[in-house]
């Protein structure tokens, strides 16, 4: 079975941005090495279409097994080079120092032809058209993962995540604290979620929503088990995108804010009504507590009318 390496070394909603791509590669009868951080190994065996992890971090160098392992399975050169990291010319140069007998990429000057890039297309659509220019068929929209076999530590919470890589990117925390305290209000369940660095922001959130600790499960869950609470999830409010595409991959209703992304790049499916995206302004306060209710409304209405 011939061997690819792809490089995809980003966070969450860049790998789950990838799965329709990845799985053209599996479709093809290609054995998948990914390169991309080791904390995303339980999400990468949950698309079911990786059978090996390659730790990669950015644009560091890439160590492959078949050149610094004598016992390894993998052959000593990459068959095919992959990059869904990123338009080059540093991605793609990554790749072709480890010397691939193919080289998948978007076009660059010092590399073989390919495709050109489109700083517009959404992300998804931009690595199914990478693979399609080298023969392939990929659907942009297969993007659903199975739910995990873990349990959820909430099952039909509203799931509320006020973290996220960048503070540009957030919403204000006691805009969130609001919406919780809302939800709570209508005898919702109410969790808040977050890396361990982020735990004191969630505590802050469930202090100003005057909800108890307990419910603050920031920094407490493992990948997996975020995945299984999302998937079991009534409602998911975050203003991240990784969060936001894994709703979107198990199919959860959600409303996601983007600020210096555009939804157009990384928002989800516009055929898929159970996700909304609202877009603020340079000012964080642009969206409000009430729009956030009004849109979560809507999706919790289209998520009850679809089941």
């Amino acid at each position: 079975m011939t061997t690819a390496l792809v490089l995809r070394a980003q966070g969450i909603g860049h790998l789950l941005t990838a799965v329709p791509a990845l799985r053209a590669l599996r479709r093809s009868g290609i054995r998948i090495a990914l390169a991309c951080p080791p904390e995303l190994s339980e999400l990468a065996a949950l698309t079911g279409v990786v059978d090996r992890l390659i730790p990669a971090y950015g644009l560091e160098p890439i160590m492959w097994p078949g050149l610094t392992d004598r016992n390894s399975d993998l052959p000593f050169f990459p068959e095919i080079a992959v990059n869904l990291h990123g338009r080059g010319p540093r991605s793609t140069e990554l790749l072709a120092d480890l010397r691939p007998r193919r080289l998948w990429a978007y076009a660059e000057e010092a590399y073989p032809p390919g495709p050109k890039w489109d700083d517009d297309e959404h992300e998804t659509r931009r690595w199914c058209r990478l693979v399609e220019w080298y023969g392939l068929k990929a659907d942009p929209r297969d993007l659903l993962l199975p739910p995990p076999m873990t349990p959820s530590p909430a099952p039909g919470a509203v799931v509320i995540h006020p973290g996220g890589t960048g503070l540009s990117r957030r919403w204000p925390p006691e805009r969130f604290a609001q919406v919780a305290r809302a939800m709570a209000g209508d005898d919702l369940p109410v969790v808040v979620t977050g890396s361990r660095k982020e735990r004191p922001l969630a505590l802050l959130v469930a202090t100003q929503a005057v909800l108890p600790p307990q419910i603050v499960l920031a920094g407490r869950t493992s990948l997996r088990e975020l995945c299984a609470l999302v998937a079991g999830a009534r409602l998911v409010i975050s203003s991240d995108t990784g969060v936001s595409q894994l709703a979107t991959a198990y199919g959860t209703p959600s409303v996601t804010i983007f600020g210096p992304e555009r939804p157009e790049r990384w928002g989800p499916p516009k055929e898929r009504p159970r996700h909304q995206a609202l877009r603020r302004d340079a000012d964080p306060t642009s969206v409000t507590t009430a729009d956030m209710l009004r849109a979560a409304s809507a999706v919790l209405s289209e998520g009850l009318v679809r089941r």
